[in-house]
């Protein structure tokens, strides 16, 4: 399944680029601009709104300011006094919010009384009182938007969740291997010196605990007797045969894989925080398996050479998917705090100089800024930018992000 979103993935975001499967806007009105905008710019660069001899400018300014309206009135077209026009504006954004200002005069423009929220991506509604005639307008202004349809969306792979609280794990990286476990391996030796007379079983064979593994014949007492398999598993070593002479060595070694552990060596600055109990998520190295484990033990001793120490997490391996011997690595958590408003790590996308996820209102996408606290790489705390309850893309939201820079609908000041 995995493979096949992969695949989704790259065909749709090859799509992106020779394709308009999305909507971008007009970008916003404003001060600096990187595209060619398809309105009448004013002398100030902002948007020219105009009915009959009357027009007003509008112009978002954030030149070492919170962004703000600042708009210009004109009569033939020639600067009005802003005190003679009486001015309100209506953004209605996506979702269906919205922000009323209200202006004043100032200098020789009417100024906003509140900030311009990013995204600086609404439908626009103006009014303007002149003279006791009122002049009305209302346009698009989008950024960082686009319109995917649901199909698509879901063929390319596309996830959703619901912002809301999160816990954020702070942990340690950890190395190590599989090991055997004390109890999941087994020597298995003759109990008197003498002949062995018959062996039943190769490597590789599996065995069950208590059935027949060897015959000896004792030299003392030159009675025969049977050996038992003292655990269940797999013969890993035969080092005998028929005919031979048992003595102190052992005849076979049995180990049995489902019961194992990760030994994980710990540098001293990193074990000081680990305790027994703690949770620890371990990986094979390619990332295909995992599973959440504990801290079963840290031994009191370092290695002389690197310092490092080890610590035990036990591994349920009832498939024997855990093999001795692999190297594994593993994220041990030291820490936990409760974040009242979290996004995944993953969503998180570049967006201008800003760090965005992609809130979903049916099928339209756009950008919110977000203002972030602490980060773990699963969750990252919010402190503003998205409200609890919004739906946010979780998953390849780089799909998203590359069909709004295709769209082109951007940040035009």
């Amino acid at each position: 399944m995995m493979a096949r979103h992969l695949l989704i993935a790259a065909g749709f975001a090859a799509l992106l680029l020779v394709s308009a499967c999305g909507s971008g806007g007009s970008p916003a009105e404003g001060e600096h601009s990187e595209a060619a905008a398809d309105y009448e710019r004013g002398p100030h660069r902002g948007r020219m709104l105009r009915d009959g001899d009357f027009a007003v400018e509008v112009t978002i300014f954030e030149d070492g300011v919170p962004p703000e309206y600042r708009v210009y009135a004109y009569q033939n077209n020639r600067p009005l006094p802003p005190g003679e026009v009486q001015l309100s504006i209506t953004l209605t954004r996506l979702g269906g919010r919205t922000d009323q200002f209200a202006f004043a005069p100032q200098e020789d423009f009417l100024r906003g009384n509140a900030v311009v929220i990013e995204p600086h991506s609404f439908d626009v509604a103006v009014r303007a009182v002149h003279a006791g005639a009122a002049h009305d307008w209302a346009y698009q202004s989008y950024e960082g938007r686009t319109t995917i349809a649901a199909a698509q969306a879901e063929a390319a792979g596309i996830e959703v969740e619901q912002v809301g609280p999160g816990t954020l794990e702070e942990t340690v990286a950890l190395s190590g291997r599989v090991e055997l476990q004390p109890q999941g391996r087994a020597e298995v030796t003759a109990w008197y010196p003498g002949r062995i007379v018959a062996m039943t079983k190769q490597i590789g064979e599996r065995v069950r605990r208590g059935e027949a593994l060897a015959r000896v014949t004792s030299s003392e007492s030159l009675q025969t007797y049977t050996i038992p398999a003292p655990i269940s598993g797999v013969v890993m070593a035969r080092n005998a045969n028929v005919g031979d002479v048992a003595g102190a060595a052992p005849i076979y070694v049995i180990a049995d894989a489902t019961q194992v552990h990760a030994e994980f060596y710990v540098y001293p600055h990193d074990a000081e925080r680990l305790r027994a109990g703690q949770a620890v998520t371990v990986r094979n190295l390619g990332g295909e398996r995992s599973v959440r484990a504990t801290i079963e033990a840290i031994l009191p001793s370092a290695d002389m050479m690197t310092q490092t120490i080890v610590a035990h997490v036990d591994l349920p391996n009832a498939d024997g998917a855990w093999r001795p011997g692999q190297a594994v690595e593993g994220e041990a958590v030291v820490a936990t705090h409760a974040a009242p408003l979290a996004v995944r790590s993953r969503a998180l996308q570049r967006f201008r100089d800003f760090t965005v996820v992609y809130a979903r209102v049916g099928e339209t996408y756009e950008v919110r800024m977000l203002e972030l606290g602490r980060r773990t790489p699963e969750w990252t705390e919010v402190l503003g930018g998205i409200t609890p309850g919004e739906t946010y893309v979780s998953g390849n939201a780089f799909l998203i992000r590359a069909d709004v820079e295709k769209s082109g609908a951007s940040h035009d000041h």
